[in-house]
């Protein structure tokens, strides 16, 4: 991961894209050991299933997590993060939902304490993009899918989860660098992560009474199937090439910061941002 890796041009026709068509792979596991910083935890990861996600669970399991993976419609990566998480003896519950309606933000909450009993981390990590090329091209249908899956999935799930967590809980938002810097085709998207900011900001202090933490972690460019999905396939080969390593960086360079966020390391920490980003100093 050190040294930058070529990217073939490639492109996946459907969002969210599948993690096992990418050339390469993506790496979620670095096979280093945990240090059972999350002994006895249950962690809730939405879009799980791949990408960050799945490199997010792996650590969690690592680290001594059972984890809930929600994800929409990618069963076949679903089960192969399933299968990466029992390889460190934990459970992984899996659950397809498409996280846009209320409904299914609850049952998700639901289904995690029929099978675990308890809460305690909650990782809202599931979104979508779509380029347009002109703004003026945002459809309002469009606008409303992006804002109904990227943000208001993450207020459902909170509420309904926070009558579950106690103190010392932790969430955890997933933005994006483009919540600072913008990008001129992911409008509604980059609308999206801006708003997250602004949620982890302000729950994280509805909630600090509670001693329940909120913060967020806002990556750079990163080899997710978000990529090709999203891009065409000339630009996914230029992907990551505009930071100072002259790569993206791949799901398990990320991880680590939401383990740090999680756990009890970063006890002093709420509603802040994180930002591995490959080098661009966002000072905002």
């Amino acid at each position: 991961m050190e040294s930058a890796q070529s990217i073939p041009a490639q492109h996946q026709d459907t969002q969210p894209g599948i993690e096992s068509k990418m050339q390469p792979l993506p790496v979620y596991d670095t096979g280093e050991k945990g240090c059972g910083k999350l002994r006895g935890k249950v962690a809730i990861i939405t879009g799980g299933d791949s990408g960050i996600g799945r490199a997010v669970a792996v650590s969690f399991a690592k680290e001594g997590a059972d984890v809930v993976i929600v994800y929409l419609n990618e069963h076949d990566d679903a089960k192969q993060t399933a299968e990466a998480v029992a390889k460190y003896n934990k459970k992984a519950l899996l659950i397809a939902a498409d996280l846009s309606e209320e409904n299914n933000c609850k049952s998700v909450i639901d289904k995690t304490l029929a099978q675990f009993k308890h809460l305690d981390i909650l990782v809202n990590n599931a979104g979508v993009q779509y380029l347009k090329e002109e703004f003026t091209d945002i459809s309002g249908e469009q606008l409303l899918n992006t804002f109904k899956t990227n943000i208001f999935s993450q207020f459902y799930l909170v509420k309904y989860a926070v009558p579950y967590l106690k103190e010392g809980s932790t969430i955890i938002n997933t933005t994006s660098i483009t919540a600072y810097r913008g990008h001129e085709t992911l409008v509604d998207y980059s609308s999206t992560k801006g708003a997250i900011v602004s949620f982890t900001r302000s729950l994280s202090q509805s909630l600090a009474e509670k001693g329940i933490r909120v913060n967020a972690v806002a990556p750079g460019p990163v080899w997710t199937p978000l990529i090709p999905s999203t891009f065409s396939a000339e630009e996914v080969s230029k992907f990551g090439k505009n930071t100072a390593y002259d790569r993206p960086a791949q799901p398990a360079e990320i991880a680590p910061c939401y383990v740090f966020l999680a756990c009890g390391d970063s006890a002093f920490m709420t509603g802040q941002v994180l930002h591995p980003n490959g080098g661009s100093v966002v000072n905002a």
